[in-house]
């Protein structure tokens, strides 16, 4: 079965695409058929910030909707000078507001709550003859399906920077399936996860455990990878540090991979995870289900601290998993924050990539190079799994695996192709940067 479709297309899609003078995409948040036609369900898929597309499917094969660039879930009545109503079917067309006053409006109805583009502003030229109302639940709820999208808005790339074989899925899983690392005497890569508060670090974990068993697997601990839920992500988010091995099947042996799940990095609203405590998780000091406290930095002095760690201990890959609708309202604390430990990490000698971004944003917000980005999608709300995103993600992790590997020849030169001798380990260890 299908991950959740959105019923555009891509040739009503594209003509979508058309009315705004942007580049957009646009990412699916809610669909009536699927998450039930309730006015509580659809504000609550609203992020707090972004721009937002509402598109009703008419069982003529109409489709009609509004855009607003505010979020309904921070005002039920404003003001809105870009909100436009629109018709996409051989063409499409828009039809701006003529008065910007209340513009987008959440209200009730004699059938139920609604949502009203016009009520008051009235739109120019729209051929709807009266305010566009979505009603929810109400008689309407049956005859038409509602959905809604927010809105990515970025540069688009001439040409893809990363050629990805869309059909290829079965090779690419082989390939992280039987990877053996040069270093033999490293029994897997530990790549470390670090990002704000609900940046979808742990669905991450999920996402690729996923793709490997072919199913949707569900973590009891996992945050929200959206902002739709900023306050329950912040509860919920991970507060210790938690390892997880990325087996090649249900119950079989560990892959050449693990991924290091930490608490979220602070900005300006959330303490969370300190700039040293960062480092010594890095350098394998803290040990497994470790709880940070950001009152009480990590010291030698904790239970269970290695106060020699071993190469198998430390980290060898940091990913900055950020969210793709909020890279470019991050703070600037979390800005600051992002590129003091890229600069840090990759001082240490570490391979440092970005993950689940928009391209340029994200590689201006860490410092990186373009190359280094690797756009992925977590399955949050679906049902199944799906093959493209399978793809982007299985592409991640091979990525992860061969970087370290480039490493690993460049640090160890004349010894990959046998065990470490104990004595050259404790050499490296102490007079190279560590991996």
């Amino acid at each position: 079965m299908a991950s959740i479709a959105s019923s555009l297309g891509d040739e009503k899609e594209k003509s979508l695409q058309s009315l705004f003078s942007q580049p957009v995409r646009f990412h699916l948040l809610y669909k009536s058929s699927h998450h039930g036609a309730q006015l509580s369900t659809l504000l609550s898929s609203f992020d707090t910030s972004g721009k937002f597309v509402l598109v009703v499917f008419l069982q003529t094969g109409e489709v009609r909707g509004g855009f607003t660039s505010r979020s309904l879930k921070v005002g039920r009545k404003f003001d809105d000078e870009e909100a436009f109503v629109f018709e996409v079917n051989r063409r499409s067309k828009r039809f701006p507001a003529l008065r910007s006053a209340k513009a987008v409006e959440v209200h009730f109805t004699d059938s139920g709550q609604a949502i009203g583009f016009g009520q008051q502003a009235g739109y120019k030229g729209s051929v709807f003859g009266q305010p566009l109302l979505f009603s929810l639940p109400g008689a309407v709820a049956l005859r038409w399906m509602l959905v809604c999208f927010r809105l990515d808005v970025g540069d688009l790339l001439p040409s893809p920077w990363r050629e990805v074989s869309w059909t290829d899925w079965q090779s690419l899983r082989q390939n992280f399936a039987s990877y053996k690392l040069v270093l033999e005497t490293l029994p897997r890569v530990r790549a470390l996860l670090l990002g704000p508060v609900g940046s979808g670090k742990s669905s991450l974990v999920n996402s690729i455990r996923s793709t490997i068993y072919r199913r949707i697997v569900h973590l009891p601990n996992v945050g929200t990878a959206t902002g739709n839920w900023n306050f329950l992500s912040l509860l919920f988010s991970v507060t210790q540090l938690k390892s997880y091995d990325i087996r090649a099947e249900k119950g079989g042996s560990p892959s050449a991979l693990s991924l290091c799940d930490v608490m979220a990095i602070g900005d300006e609203d959330f303490a969370g995870l300190s700039y040293s405590d960062t480092l010594d998780i890095i350098k394998g000091h803290v040990p497994e289900g470790y709880k940070f406290q950001s009152d009480f930095p990590i010291n030698d002095k904790i239970n269970g601290y290695r106060a020699a760690p071993t190469l198998k201990d430390q980290i060898h890959c940091v990913l900055f998993v950020l969210d793709a609708a909020k890279v470019t309202s991050y703070s600037s604390s979390l800005r600051t924050s992002l590129r003091r430990l890229h600069t840090t990490v990759s001082d240490l000698g570490k391979r440092v990539y970005s993950v689940h971004v928009p391209l340029k944003k994200a590689a201006q917000l860490v410092g990186l190079p373009l190359s280094y980005v690797l756009p992925v999608k977590n399955y949050i709300s679906q049902l199944s799994v799906d093959l493209n995103t399978d793809i982007l993600l299985l592409n991640v992790v091979n990525s992860i695996l061969q970087a370290v590997d480039d490493t690993l020849e460049d640090e160890y030169p004349g010894v990959i192709t046998g065990p470490l001798p104990k004595e050259q380990l404790l050499t490296h260890r102490t007079e190279f940067p560590t991996l």
